[in-house]
C-alpha cells in the first residue's frame, strides 16, 4: 500500500505464490502454438485473462486483442502487489517495477523515431510502473523525441536525455538514447540498498541481471563487427565488467564467451555458452540468459523465502509468460510453424 510502516513480507509472499500456481506451464505454450489467434483468445479467457478479455473483447480482435489483454493483465498483477505491500517491502518492489517506465520511454521514442500510429505504440506499452495515464497519454502524444524529453523533464530520465539528445542528433541512432534510459532506471534501482541479508540478496539478483544484460549487449556487439565503442553500452551495478573490460572484450567472440564461462556465472550462463558456441544462435543465446535469471530468481526465492525475493521471481516469472504468450500469437499471424514458434519461447 505504501512504503510507510512496516513490511509484511507473510502476506504479499503467501499471495504471490498462490498466483504462481496459476501460471501457464509448457504443456500450455505447447497447445498455444497449435492454435490461432482466435483460439489462443478464447483459451485465455478461460484462464486467469478471463476479465481482460471479456473487457476488451468488443473493441479489438485477433493478436490486438491479445497484445492489449496481457499488457492490461500484467499492469493489474503488479499493481495489485504493490497494494498488498507495505514498508520497506513496498519500496523494494516499487524500484523493481519501475522497470516498466523505462521501457513505455523507450517505446514511445522508437515510436517518435519511426513515425508509428500512436495507437500502434500505445498497444507495445505497460502500464505496470510509476507513470500515471496521464504522463503515458503525453508521451503518446509527443511528436518529437525533444518533446518526450521535455515531458520527463521532472522524472529520473529527464537529464540523462537531455544529456544523450546531442549524440542522437549527431548519428540519427537510437542507442545513446535507449542507453540513457537504461542506465538511469538501474542506478535507481541499485542505490540505497542494504540492510538485512534478504536484502543483500536481492541487491546481488539485481547485479547479476545488470551482468547478464552486459554480457547480452557485449556479444550482439561482438557479433555485429558494428563500429560502435562497445563502452556505450556498458552499464554501472554489476560485478561482472568494467567499462574498459567490456569494451575490450567486445572485439573478440571466443574470448568474451571464455571470460563469461570462468566467471562465477559458469553454472547459471554455461549451458548458454555452450548452446552459443554449438548453435551459433545469439537468440538462443539471449532465450537462455533469460532462463537463467528466472532460474536465479527462483534458487533467492527458496533460500529466504519470507522476503522480497520470491516476489520478485514472482514478477520475472509472469512476465516471461507474457512474453511468451506474445512471443506465439504474434509467431501465428507471422505464418511460423509450431516448431519455429517454440524456439522464441523461453521455457524453464
Amino acid at each position: 500500500m505504501s512504503a510507510a510502516g512496516s513490511s509484511n513480507p507473510e502476506y504479499v509472499v503467501a499471495r504471490v505464490r498462490a498466483r504462481r500456481g496459476g501460471l501457464f506451464g509448457d504443456e500450455e505454450y505447447r497447445k498455444l502454438t497449435r492454435m490461432g489467434p482466435a483460439e489462443i483468445a478464447r483459451f485465455m479467457e478461460e484462464s486467469s485473462y478471463g476479465a481482460e478479455i471479456n473487457a476488451l473483447g468488443s473493441r479489438h480482435g485477433g493478436v490486438d486483442l491479445i497484445e492489449y489483454a496481457l499488457n492490461r493483465n500484467l499492469a493489474e498483477q503488479f499493481d495489485a502487489i504493490l497494494d498488498w505491500s507495505e514498508g520497506s517491502l513496498y519500496d523494494l518492489i516499487a524500484r523493481y517495477l519501475r522497470k516498466f517506465d523505462a521501457w513505455n520511454v523507450k517505446t514511445v521514442i522508437r515510436g517518435v523515431y519511426t513515425d508509428a500510429d500512436q495507437s500502434a505504440v500505445e498497444v507495445d506499452l505497460i502500464r505496470a510502473g510509476e507513470f500515471d495515464d496521464r504522463r503515458i497519454r503525453r508521451l503518446l502524444e509527443a511528436d518529437s523525441i525533444d518533446g518526450v524529453t521535455e515531458i520527463l523533464e521532472d522524472t529520473i530520465y529527464g537529464e540523462p536525455l537531455r544529456e544523450a539528445y546531442a549524440e542522437y542528433a549527431e548519428t540519427d541512432v537510437l542507442v545513446p538514447l535507449e542507453n540513457a534510459v537504461d542506465r538511469a532506471f538501474y542506478e535507481r534501482l541499485l542505490s540505497g540498498l542494504g540492510g538485512d541479508e534478504p536484502t543483500r540478496q536481492y541487491e546481488a539478483f539485481l547485479r547479476a541481471e545488470v551482468d547478464f544484460r552486459n554480457a547480452t549487449n557485449a556479444l550482439r556487439l561482438a557479433r555485429s563487427g558494428a563500429d560502435i565503442d562497445p563502452a556505450a553500452y556498458f552499464i554501472e551495478g554489476g560485478d561482472l565488467f568494467t567499462r574498459s573490460s567490456l569494451a575490450r572484450l567486445a572485439q573478440d567472440v571466443d574470448e568474451l564467451v571464455e571470460y563469461i564461462g570462468d566467471s562465477q556465472y559458469d553454472e547459471e550462463l554455461g549451458p548458454a555458452l555452450r548452446e552459443l558456441e554449438e548453435a551459433d544462435s545469439l537468440i538462443a543465446f539471449e532465450h537462455a540468459v533469460d532462463a537463467a535469471l528466472l532460474a536465479y530468481g527462483d534458487r533467492l526465492g527458496t533460500i529466504h523465502p519470507v522476503s522480497v525475493t520470491p516476489v520478485i521471481s514472482y514478477i520475472l516469472a509472469k512476465e516471461r509468460e507474457t512474453e511468451n504468450i506474445r512471443a506465439i500469437a504474434r509467431g501465428k499471424e507471422a505464418g511460423l510453424s509450431p516448431d519455429e514458434i517454440e524456439s522464441e519461447l523461453v521455457i524453464t
